[in-house]
Parts: C-alpha cells; sequence; structure tokens
C-alpha cells in the first residue's frame, strides 16, 4: 500500500477512530500481516477521548500500569493514575513505535455505511465527499465522544460563555468569574477543585451525590520506575497484581450487591472525614447502593465543596437566563460561565451509527429491541462489521483496555477463518447472538445496575442494561477471545 494514495484503489479494512480501540487494532493487523488497512480520525490528532478531554484536572480513573497495552507496558508512569497528557504521549509514542500512523487519515468524519451485496463490499462515505469501498469496517468509536447536554429551558438566552467539559474553552480565564457547573459526574469531580480554586464563586448543581472513593494516586518513584524498565517481569508482575485487586470489585457490582460493603464503607468514611457540616453531608449522601451509578475516585472533590467560594445546589434547574441560572425553587444565582460536566450520550452514540447491512436492513431494525451484538462486537445481517467497545463491554471494574484487546483477538479470529475458507463474508448467525444476549441480560437483571436504585447512563431508556458487561473480565476473556464457528454465517 502506497500511503497515503488512496484514492487509486481502496483498503481491504477501514478502522474508524484512533482512540484505544482504533489503535490497538491497527498494531494488532500488522503484527498479523494484514497491511492494507486505513484509519479514519474525525480529528486532527489521534488519541480519541484522551485527545478531546483537555478539561484541568483530566486523568485515568482507572490504574496506569493497567491502562495501557499488554503488548506495550510503560514502566515510566509518573503517577498511579496518569494525567490526560500522559496517556495522550504514550498513545502517540505507541503509534510511532508500531508505524501505524501513515496508515491513518485526520480531518476524516464518516457519514454513512452501505454493504453492497453485489459487491460484497462496504462503501463508506465521509463527509468531505470521499469513499472508500472496504471488504471489512472495524467501528472504534468509543462510547463516550458526544459531549450530552442537559435540556434547560432558556440555555440558548446565556449571554456568558457556556461550554462542555470535553470542550473545554481554554480561552476563557476563570479567575475572579461566577462560574456555574452543572452535573458532578466523573468528569466534573477532576474539574470542580481546579476551578474552585480560581473562580470567585462557584456554584455546583448536582442533581444525584455520587459514591466517591479515596483515589489511591501516589507519585510513581524513580527508583520504582527504574525497576519497571530494567528488572524483566517487574512491570508485568504489577499490573497482574493490579488486574486481580480490581476483579475483586466485580464480586459486589455483579454477584450480589450486598458484598460491596467494605467499599460503602470506604466511601462513607471519607465523606464523614471530610464534610464536617452535617447538612452538606446529607446532600452528598447517596440513597443508591454503591456500584450503581459508576463509583467516582477523588482525593480533593469534597473538600473543595467546603471552601467558602463554593455553593452545592440540589434544587432542579428551573430556566437559565440572560445572566443567571434560577432554580425550581426560585433562586436566582447570578453567574458569568456555565461548564456542564454532563457526561455523554453513550447509548445514542451507537444507536445514531448510519449502517446499513445486507438486503438493505438498517442497523436500528437490527436493534428495533434494544443495541446489542455478539460478544460485543458482530451484529447480525451486517457482514464484516466489528465494534470495538460495542454494547455491553463496558466496565464499572476495571480498564476497558482489557476488553478491547479480548476483542481485537476475536476480530482477527474472524479474519483468519475467512482468510482459511478462501470466503467473503463472516456474520453472526441471528441465533447465536440471541442466546448470547439473553444469557447476558439474565445475570445483567440481578446486578447492582439494575437492583441498586439509580437511574444511570449505563441503562437505556426502557432500563435495560446495554453498556456493561455483566462478570469477570477473564470470563469475556474465556468466551470471547476465541471464534466459535458454528456461530458464523461464512459466505
Amino acid at each position: 500500500m502506497r500511503g497515503h494514495g488512496m484514492s487509486e484503489r481502496s483498503p481491504a479494512i477501514v478502522i474508524i477512530g484512533s482512540g484505544f480501540a482504533g489503535l490497538g487494532m491497527a498494531i494488532q493487523l500488522k503484527k498479523n500481516g494484514f497491511h492494507d488497512f486505513v484509519v479514519l480520525e474525525k480529528s486532527e490528532a489521534l488519541g480519541g477521548t484522551w485527545h478531546d478531554n483537555t478539561y484541568p484536572g483530566c486523568a485515568c480513573d482507572v490504574p496506569s500500569h493497567m491502562y495501557s497495552f499488554s503488548f506495550e507496558l510503560n514502566p515510566h508512569w509518573s503517577r498511579m493514575f496518569a494525567p490526560q497528557p500522559e496517556i495522550r504521549a504514550y498513545m502517540e509514542r505507541t503509534a510511532d513505535k508500531y508505524a501505524v500512523r501513515d496508515h491513518i487519515r485526520f480531518h476524516s468524519h464518516v457519514e454513512a455505511m452501505e454493504w453492497n451485496d453485489e459487491t460484497a463490499r462496504w462503501t463508506v462515505s465521509l463527509a468531505d465527499g470521499a469513499t472508500l469501498t472496504p471488504r471489512a469496517i472495524v467501528s472504534g468509536i468509543g462510547a463516550l465522544h458526544i459531549p450530552s447536554y442537559p435540556d434547560l429551558p432558556g440555555a440558548e438566552r446565556f449571554r456568558g460563555a457556556a461550554f462542555h467539559s470535553a470542550e473545554w474553552d481554554h480561552d476563557q480565564d476563570l479567575t475572579g468569574k461566577r462560574v456555574a457547573v452543572v452535573g458532578t459526574g466523573a468528569s466534573a469531580i477532576q474539574f470542580v477543585p481546579k476551578v474552585a480554586e480560581k473562580a470567585e464563586r462557584l456554584v455546583l448543581f448536582q442533581r444525584t451525590p455520587p459514591w466517591i472513593q479515596p483515589k489511591p494516586d501516589k507519585r510513581i518513584p524513580a527508583a520504582v520506575r527504574r525497576m519497571f524498565a530494567t528488572v524483566p517481569g517487574a512491570a508485568r508482575a504489577f499490573r497482574n497484581g493490579i488486574y486481580w485487586t480490581l476483579e475483586a470489585r466485580a464480586v459486589g457490582f455483579t454477584i450480589d450487591p450486598r458484598l460491596s460493603g467494605a467499599m460503602r464503607r470506604l466511601a462513607l468514611h471519607q465523606l464523614n472525614k471530610q464534610v464536617r457540616d452535617p447538612e452538606l453531608r446529607a446532600k452528598l449522601t447517596p440513597d443508591y447502593t454503591i456500584g450503581c451509578k459508576r463509583v467516582l475516585l477523588s482525593n480533593d472533590y469534597y473538600p473543595a465543596l467546603t471552601r467558602p467560594n463554593v455553593t452545592l445546589e440540589t434544587s432542579a434547574i428551573a430556566e437559565v437566563k440572560e445572566n443567571s441560572i434560577v432554580t425550581a425553587d426560585g433562586v436566582e444565582h447570578e453567574v458569568d460561565c456555565i461548564i456542564y460536566g454532563t457526561g455523554f450520550k453513550v447509548t445514542d452514540a451507537l444507536s445514531e451509527l448510519r449502517v446499513t447491512g445486507r438486503n438493505g436492513i438498517k442497523i436500528q431494525e437490527v436493534w428495533a429491541d434494544g443495541i446489542e451484538a455478539h460478544h460485543g462486537t458482530t451484529v447480525p445481517h451486517m457482514p464484516n462489521f466489528f465494534m470495538l467497545l460495542g454494547p455491553n463491554t463496558g466496565l464499572g471494574h476495571n480498564s476497558v483496555v482489557f476488553m478491547i484487546e479480548v476483542q481485537i483477538q476475536h476480530v482477527l479470529g474472524c479474519l483468519r477463518l475467512l482468510q482459511r475458507r478462501g470466503a467473503d463474508t463472516i456474520e453472526p448467525r441471528p441465533e447465536a447472538a440471541r442466546r448470547f444476549n439473553d444469557r447476558l441480560q439474565r445475570r445483567l437483571r440481578r446486578a447492582v445496575w439494575n437492583e441498586g436504585g439509580c437511574h444511570s447512563w449505563y441503562l437505556d431508556e426502557n432500563g435495560v442494561n446495554r453498556t456493561l458487561w455483566p462478570g469477570h473480565t477473564f470470563e469475556f476473556w474465556a468466551g470471547s477471545r476465541k471464534v466459535r464457528e458454528e456461530e458464523y454465517l461464512v459466505r
């Protein structure tokens, strides 16, 4: 393949996205002798969510030695939980080391994908009018890339600066400003302490308090980093230790929520220690089972809320005016700037895909009863179409990079099966996908995300969990890394 000369002929495989999923897929294709592929990236640089999110305090909430590729351990992480610039630099280095950068086409926004029954190829249409006709597509778009804005009456009237944490406006100097933060999720608890230090006043609008545990974040001493870099097996052993420690958390989430008492005690202990004011503490105490929503990690969020210039507002937002936010109890809060820490459209990101498969069937028709995939990766009636971090591959307790790597092995297994059989197409048998998902949903119904008494982004509009894997990650590894030929239609 001649670098960028794509117009002459189309690559055999198109990968969408250059975050952990797209990069990992590209590297493993290369390692396994597939060189005819292109990575389409909508942005001007690689990294996916780690390129988009640059808000103050942005960092990983899974220990870095686990939140990285198993084939490319990084002995040089500066902290247990690496900050965003370090994760992005790791991804850039990895792309260079495995020489996949030449395969990436930036500013390439995929608008639609349509299967052609005659030619047995996909037509991939880009926003700039270009089209590609690959044999296979691997979607690595991830779940956390379409910012979700709340529907607040009058929001468009607001005269000050307003932006989402994933589209942070670095031109705005918040020093001495009156800032409103809407939302208290994983991003908000990272940037609120930083904004609180600068703003004259910060009012934080909270609907549901999150469960927060201490973040065991430490600088990693130079001597330890040297050991990871030079002692064979040291970094691997450390990673394995983290893996099994995190895996133990799944017990309370998936087997029986009552088993997560220790996690609950740890969270409440931190709340009681850091927030002395009983009224504020009551507002910050969740009334649902821990793990029902994403458990957050922070050491400085609660202390930030006890600062004299910070107010926690639990009354709902009634409307937004030109220079203020009015709550349901009639109080008007004058603000210069609104920051939305309201997360991402997770289930919508998949349901809005414009994908048309065999016989003109749209992916939304296949998903009429809800979003699902076989092993989170393949979809009936969608030949040679693979999703990384597809439905029910998210985690509440461990690193999704692990899940991505298992899925990459699964995709490679499907491609090898095509080669071995000299076939054109592979797709899951509808009945195999049905069995897999029925089993998965039976397990999820007993789990904390459905039984814990909260509503979270894990659930779709019908209250069905389309986001998370219901068990241990080693179960996903055992069941999904190999392809069982009898579960697929190979033509």
